[in-house]
């Protein structure tokens, strides 16, 4: 198998003889674990905390204790006060977002027709990933999926990356028939066991021009390739990398599903756009993010250690002076149907996203310079803000609910009128604020028929907050750790 390795590896393509190649292998994985940390630590997450953060968050903990017992009442009003002005500014900061991505140029459009007007040799090589584990079930949609796409064959390489002790999806994807573009590449078992391992892992044996990666149970749309190949000629170098949107083909089977549904189609067809307007970082997602290959070569590959490995990429990209562009292309996604299996899936995002935050802020000033005060404000506000936010609802839920249920003195003692009164205007009204723009999301995806999630997306925001702190726990007790995401479950 040829291919392409990352800049320092010492070889130009995976050699033949059984010997040296193994040898190859061995050395691929070491890039692909240890890479990143060996050529620069400060930017690696196998470190949750670096000693400073650890002593400065110990520090604020001590305070906010101390404070909490030497002065009671004027620390709960001060911390009610900077809560709902951080949900203010993160609630005003959204709708801003969400405004710019209404834009008709906040993301790019490609029609059939050019897309299809591109000749044979005017298309790049192109290498699509597949990371899968334990997933037998989907195997075959996936290569179906993978069939589908219209791309040359011979400039076409799929990886269906999978880890040599997972037998099952090995034997599925054979028996399934891999088709012309597909290839079978085993990655040695060894921790960590993450996707951007097995992606890291992957990039060595890559001979495409264009990298993307594709989840095990996606349906991207046939013409995907071609449109990011237009995009990539239109912008210049300075474009590392071109993000579709996510959606699912499963919305209307449960409650769930509908609020997650219109999660996403918020997130990605007005946020990710509007930030793309706004010249700010870009969280990737987990898939269809194709980028120029030589930017790895110059920025690094994915982070093992990283549980959202493609949102740090994304904020190194930016942090790297390059920027990405949104297409307006979607890939379908299987909607998680299951809360135990949509829990562990949310709260690995959102102890993901706090893992960013906290490598990116490592060298805050760095950071700042680059994309600037706007961009830094925003990259705290969705990275981290996204996921304390998400924790601290539950404590002005419980909060409210002792004010419903008769306590309304004891909180009255506590809050005082000007304290209390302005985070619950804020609570109500940030509700109402983001149940338009879910409403607004589902009419203009055409899933209008999501009325009743739309409605209903208060109870979506318990099992948000549940997600966050059980992330947030994680985070201190196992920072690394992979919750798989079980595939496979709509009816």
């Amino acid at each position: 198998m040829a291919g392409r390795v990352n800049v320092g590896s010492g070889h130009d393509v995976p050699p033949e003889d059984t010997v040296e190649f193994d040898a190859y292998r061995t050395a691929a994985l070491h890039e692909a674990v240890h890479g990143l940390r060996e050529r620069s630590p400060v930017s690696s997450a196998s470190v949750a905390f670096v000693p400073w953060q650890k002593y400065l968050g110990f520090a604020i903990a001590g305070a906010f204790v101390l404070a909490l017992v030497v002065a009671t009442k004027p620390t709960l009003i001060a911390f009610t006060v900077l809560c709902t002005f951080g949900y203010i500014a993160t609630l005003a900061d959204r709708l801003l977002l969400f405004t710019r991505g209404m834009a008709r140029d906040a993301q790019f459009i490609v029609d059939d027709e050019e897309a299809l007007a591109l000749t044979d040799d005017q298309l790049p090589p192109y290498t699509v990933l597949v990371p899968a584990y334990n997933e037998p079930e989907v195997v075959g949609d996936l290569l179906a999926a993978m069939a589908a796409l219209d791309y040359p064959a011979d400039k076409l390489q799929v990886l269906l990356l999978l880890e040599e002790d997972d037998t099952v999806t090995i034997e599925a994807a054979e028996k399934a028939g891999l088709g012309e573009s597909v290839e079978i590449l085993l990655v040695p078992a060894a921790d960590p066991r993450t996707k951007p391992k097995a992606c890291n892992y992957g990039l060595h044996f890559t001979t495409g021009e264009i990298v993307t990666i594709f989840d095990a149970e996606d349906l991207p749309e046939p013409l995907q390739l071609r449109r990011v190949v237009v995009v990539f000629d239109r912008l210049g170098d300075d474009v590392a990398c071109v993000q579709a949107k996510l959606a699912f083909h499963n919305g209307t089977q449960n409650l769930l599903t509908g609020w997650f549904t219109a999660d996403y189609a918020l997130w990605f067809n007005f946020i990710l756009p509007g930030l793309m307007k706004s010249h700010s970082p870009i969280p990737l997602g987990g898939t269809s993010n194709h980028i120029r290959r030589s930017v790895f070569d110059e920025i690094g590959a994915w982070d093992p250690y990283n549980v959202t490995e493609d949102a740090d990429l994304g904020v190194r990209i930016a942090e790297s002076g390059y920027s990405t562009a949104v297409l307006d292309s979607t890939t379908l996604e299987e909607a998680n149907s299951d809360p135990i299996n949509w829990v562990r899936q949310r709260s690995r995002w959102y102890k993901g996203y706090l893992q960013t935050w906290l490598v990116h802020m490592r060298r805050p000033v760095r950071l700042w310079r680059v994309i600037g005060t706007a961009g830094m404000l925003r990259f705290t506000t969705l990275l981290a803000g996204t996921p304390i936010i998400a924790c601290l609802n539950m404590v002005f839920w419980m909060t409210t609910l002792a004010w419903l249920l008769g306590q309304a003195e004891l909180i009255e003692e506590i809050f005082p009128w000007y304290a209390y009164f302005p985070a619950l205007i804020s609570l109500v009204f940030g509700n109402v604020a983001v149940m338009y723009m879910n409403f607004v999301a589902c009419r203009e995806t055409g899933h209008s028929n999501l009325w009743w999630p739309c409605l209903t997306v208060p109870f979506y925001w318990v099992l948000m907050s549940i997600a966050a702190i059980k992330g947030t726990y994680q985070l201190i007790r196992n920072p690394s750790y992979w919750e798989k995401t079980f595939h496979g479950l709509s009816s």
